[in-house]
Order: structure tokens, then sequence, then C-alpha cells
């Protein structure tokens, strides 16, 4: 069986016999979903990570700007972005595929002070409103940044609070949910600190076991936002439809 470790997406093809069937595959290459977050409680509002817009080999990463037009949300109403960390199919959806900044009224970008190197090139006309966040941090009265590094040293979650519970908005925490939730000393190829990714995904999956507890996440099968409950060995995930309270 696969053991607990690095899970290299290159090696896919050799391992194909030993993941469980549930875990997803698209040929030789696992399948992720990209998913990104619109929370407001009618007044305020924060997007939780932005997709890949056109920079990606797959386009399908990259249409938050439609949903979000789909969805009846005026891009001019988004002030605040709320970053996960710095890779590409989670910050490149700042700027549209046609080059113009994709929030006009953008007045803070929140990113985890690790990776804010990834503001030049296409993303330099951003730079000036990014918010470094060095440690937690409070975004508004109801979501706070909470820096998680490991996967990139930047990583950053954001807590989500309401009167009826809590969501944890977490972006590389898991990539293959089918396999991590079970087994989560299973790590990814592309987590910059193995250890440090391990640690930080079962302590943020023993906190979302709590009581009133969920969680949204970038690379869950859509819907993207779910329950966590204890199993024999590892963790269970319940799918719900949003939205949540």
């Amino acid at each position: 069986m696969l053991r607990p470790g690095h899970l290299d997406g290159a090696k896919i093809a050799q391992l194909a016999d030993e993941l469980p069937a549930t875990v997803p595959l698209a040929g030789d290459n696992l399948r992720l979903s990209v998913n990104a977050f619109f929370v407001t409680d009618g007044t305020r509002s924060v997007l939780i990570d932005t997709g890949a817009s056109n920079v990606w080999h797959d386009p399908t990463m990259g249409l938050i700007h439609d949903a979000l037009d789909e969805a009846g949300i005026d891009r001019a109403h988004v002030t605040d972005v709320a970053i996960t960390h710095k890779h590409e199919d989670h910050v490149s959806g700042l700027i549209a595929p046609d080059g113009s900044e994709a929030f006009p009224n953008l007045e803070r970008v929140w990113i985890g002070a690790g990776d804010t190197s990834v503001f030049t090139g296409r993303l330099e006309p951003i730079r000036d409103r990014v918010v470094p966040v060095s440690e937690k941090v409070a975004i508004n009265d109801w979501t706070t940044a909470i820096p998680t590094p490991g996967h990139t040293p930047g990583h950053t979650i954001y807590h989500l609070r309401s009167g009826t519970g809590h969501l944890l908005a977490w972006g590389d925490t898991v990539h293959v949910p089918t396999l991590q939730f079970d087994r989560p000393n299973v790590s990814w190829e592309l987590d910059g600190n193995q250890s440090q990714a391990r640690a930080a995904r079962v302590a943020l999956l023993e906190q979302l076991t709590q009581p009133h507890h969920f969680v949204a996440g970038a690379h869950l099968d859509s819907p993207g936002i779910a329950r966590v409950t204890p199993s024999d060995d590892g963790y269970a995930l319940e799918y719900l439809a949003p939205p949540i309270g």
C-alpha cells in the first residue's frame, strides 16, 4: 500500500495500483478541483482565492470571473481578497484574462508574509494593496487570518465565524480529499516543508471535528464545503450544499 510520506504527482501512473479506487485520475494524473469562496454578511464581503485566470494549462481552473457573474456578484463590490498562498491557481485571478485588474475597487489583498514575493510581473499592479500576514490578525469582525506555513512559507487559512458556526477556509492543506482525510500523513509533492505541512493538516483536521465547524477547501470536490468527523484511522468527509448559515 502507499506509505505515508511523499505523494508525487509525476509518479501517479506507477502508483495507480496502490491508490484507493476512490482517488480520481485523469489519464496518468490526479484530477483536482480548484475552488474559490465569496463570503458576505450583506454589507462586507471577502473573496478567498481567485483561481488561475488564463495562466494555467487547464482553462477550467480560471473561471472565477464567470462564476461571480453567474452568481450575480458585481466584481466592483469586491474590496478585500484573501489569498491562501502564492501558487498560480490561487492568486492569478486577481488579473482578468484581458490583462485588466479583475476587481476595480480592490483595496486590500491579504496574503502570508512569506508569499508576498509573488506580486511581480503580471501581478505587479496589485502590489501596493498587499497586506502581509505574519501573525493571527482580524480582517473584519468575522474573519481572521491564521498563518499555517508548510505548503508554502506564507500559507494562510481564514477562520470565518457566524451565529451558527465556524468555517475554516484553507488552500492546499489537502490536495487529494479521497486519500488525505483517511490518511492525513500522506503529503503532496509541492509541499515546501513536508513535516510542517503534515503537522498543520493533522491539527486543522482535529479542530474541524469540533461541533459546528466546517471546512471550505480549495481542492475539495464540489461544492467544496464539508463537515469533518473522526474515523478509525483518520477522518471522514461529509459534503454540504452551500450556503452555510
